[in-house]
């Protein structure tokens, strides 16, 4: 796997880095309407709210596009999926899958998130979740 660029944290997104390192998947919820979003912006975009509270997510949710991500020049030594994830508190967010072949990927799968570390950087990643019935 080529080398990890640790994300550079801004003050909107300092929380959600700040998450996972300690292995939580966090998202903004508006102090004023209750939004929850992601990726974070300044300002609420339904009420102009400017307060906002983290909240932590379970994880959970489903595959709903995907792609196999491969880099331009270099040969890949794997397969990387990029999926973007709908998760179960209704907001959206891009992240790798792993733990599955390209083969077995499909959208509606449920996944759920795990934490991995890669070159001292830890990064949210989601995996397929235990069977309990298709979204």
């Amino acid at each position: 796997m080529p080398r990890v660029i640790p994300p550079v944290p801004v003050r909107d997104d300092e929380f959600f880095w700040t998450g996972v390192a300690e292995h939580k998947l966090l998202a903004r919820s508006c102090a004023a309407c209750g939004l929850l979003q992601h990726p974070p912006t300044p300002m609420c975009p339904a009420c102009g709210g400017l307060e906002w509270n983290a909240k932590e997510l379970s994880g959970a949710g489903f595959v709903y596009s995907w792609i196999v991500s491969r880099h331009p020049t270099q040969p890949d030594a794997e397969p990387r999926i990029v999926a973007v994830i709908a998760l179960d508190e209704g907001i959206r967010m891009v992240a790798n899958l792993s733990g599955v072949d390209v083969k077995d990927v499909r959208n509606n799968m449920r996944v759920a998130v795990h934490f991995e570390d890669f070159d001292g950087v830890t990064l949210p990643q989601f995996r397929p979740a235990a069977p309990e019935g298709e979204h």
